[in-house]
């Protein structure tokens, strides 16, 4: 999915790969396996390179939108926070995914 988006904006911005990683002062050979969803949890630090190049932020890229999906509000700064506190430890999102479905596994035990 970040692969994707990745793409997405890039092609918009009219970039070939190899422009981007070079703007973005990254491995062209990482972008790709990124791009092809090979690799599909990229660091928070190439995301920071990425995201301004391509005129965006990293929650886009990651496909993190304004609202939680559940009830219409907008994600807050705290929430955001705790986003960027999670990628920036290295938590990657199939471990927190676990996290999740443990937490919710253990409060219906109950």
């Amino acid at each position: 999915m970040v692969g994707e988006k990745i793409k997405m904006y890039r092609l918009e911005k009219g970039m070939n790969m190899s422009e981007l990683a070079e703007r973005a002062g990254v491995a062209k050979s990482y972008l790709s396996t990124i791009e092809r969803d090979i690799q599909k949890n990229p660091s928070v630090q190439f995301l920071e390179k990425v995201a301004p190049v391509l005129d965006t932020d990293i929650y886009s890229l990651l496909g993190i939108s304004a609202s939680n999906g559940s009830s219409g509000e907008e994600l807050d700064e705290e929430w955001k926070e705790l986003v960027g506190e999670a990628m920036n430890s290295g938590i990657s999102k199939e471990e927190f995914s676990n996290f999740l479905e443990f937490s919710r596994w253990k409060m219906s035990q109950g």
